[in-house]
C-alpha cells in the first residue's frame, strides 16, 4: 500500500511538473544538425533531442562561428515540450583546425543515458575526440561518463576515461615516431584507478576542460 501510495504521488509530481514545460517550437535563424530519440527518464516513452547551430556568433569576425545549442523535448499529447535546454556542453561551430570539415556533434540514447560526441583537428596532424555521457537523476541530468581521445597521426595516442558513478579511471598512453630514425621513443602508459568522485556534475553547470584532479603516481593531471 505504501509502494502504491508512493508512486501515485510521483505520478502526480511528473504530471503537475509537465504541465510547467514550455512549448517547444524552432528559434528563429537556429540551424538543425542532429537528432535522436529514446527514453531519458524510464517512463516508457521516448524523448528527442536536437541539437543546433544558433544565428548567435561566437566571435565577431568573418568566419562562421555559432554558439550551438541543444533541446530535451518531452512528447506530452502530441507537443513537444522543453525539458532541458543547454549551450554549455558544446563547442561552438568554428572550433579546430578545419571547422569546415567537422563532422556534426554524435547524439546516441542507450540504457537510458544521453552520449554525446564531439571531433575536431587542433592542428593539421592532431586529432581531438570528447565523448560525454548524462543520466537524469535525482531530479537532474548529471555527468556520469567521461571519453577523451588525443591523437597524433603517428607520434601518440592518448587516452583519458572516466566513469563518475563507479570511480574507475583509465589512462592509456601509446608512443611512436614520424621520424623513421628516431632511437628515442618514450614509454607507453597504461594505468587504472578508482578515483573518489564526491559529486556528479549537473549537465548545465559542465563546460568542458573546466575540471580537472591529479593522478598519483604520474605527476599530471586530468582535466575534463
Amino acid at each position: 500500500m505504501k509502494k502504491l501510495f508512493c508512486l501515485a504521488v510521483s505520478l502526480l509530481i511528473a504530471g503537475l511538473h509537465a504541465q510547467n514545460l514550455k512549448d517547444f517550437s524552432v528559434p528563429k535563424g537556429y540551424q538543425k544538425i542532429a537528432e535522436v530519440k529514446g527514453d531519458l527518464d524510464k517512463d516508457g516513452k521516448d524523448e528527442t533531442v536536437i541539437i543546433f547551430n544558433t544565428d548567435k556568433k561566437v566571435n565577431l569576425d568573418e568566419r562562421d562561428d555559432f554558439l550551438r545549442s541543444f533541446y530535451i523535448l518531452k512528447d506530452i499529447d502530441g507537443q513537444l515540450k522543453i525539458w532541458k535546454e543547454n549551450n554549455s556542453v558544446l563547442f561552438s561551430s568554428g572550433m579546430g583546425f578545419y571547422p569546415e570539415e567537422n563532422a556534426p556533434p554524435e547524439i546516441s540514447i542507450k540504457n537510458n543515458s544521453l552520449s554525446i560526441t564531439q571531433i575536431f583537428n587542433t592542428n593539421s596532424r592532431h586529432t581531438q575526440t570528447y565523448t560525454h555521457t548524462f543520466r537524469f537523476q535525482n531530479g537532474d541530468f548529471y555527468l556520469i561518463g567521461s571519453h577523451d581521445r588525443f591523437e597524433d597521426t603517428c607520434d601518440f595516442n592518448y587516452l583519458n576515461e572516466i566513469n563518475f558513478s563507479t570511480g574507475k579511471v583509465i589512462i592509456d598512453e601509446e608512443h611512436g615516431s614520424c621520424d623513421e630514425d628516431e632511437k628515442v621513443i618514450p614509454k607507453d602508459i597504461h594505468k587504472e584507478l578508482i578515483h573518489p568522485f564526491k559529486t556528479l556534475i549537473k549537465m548545465n553547470n559542465f563546460r568542458i576542460g573546466e575540471n580537472k584532479f591529479k593522478i598519483p603516481g604520474l605527476k599530471k593531471e586530468i582535466y575534463y
